[in-house]
């Protein structure tokens, strides 16, 4: 069992890491996170994967 929580609701992991949305979605969409759908559409994300995409995304900035 997880002793801390690993996924977020979309909107609440955008604004954990002040990201868009659309951001978040578009990761998803390319299978870059795990995420979790209801009738299609995601819904939750895994916050390990975000974490990982976002430090990828500043280290490209970086550059």
């Amino acid at each position: 069992m997880a002793l801390v929580k690993t996924w977020y609701d979309v909107e609440a992991a955008a604004e954990k890491f002040g990201i868009k949305t659309a951001t978040l979605l578009f990761w998803a969409a390319e299978g870059l996170v795990r995420s979790e759908r209801e009738g299609g559409d995601v819904v939750r994300v895994h916050i390990d994967d975000v974490r990982l995409q976002v430090a990828d995304m500043l280290k490209e900035a970086e550059k």
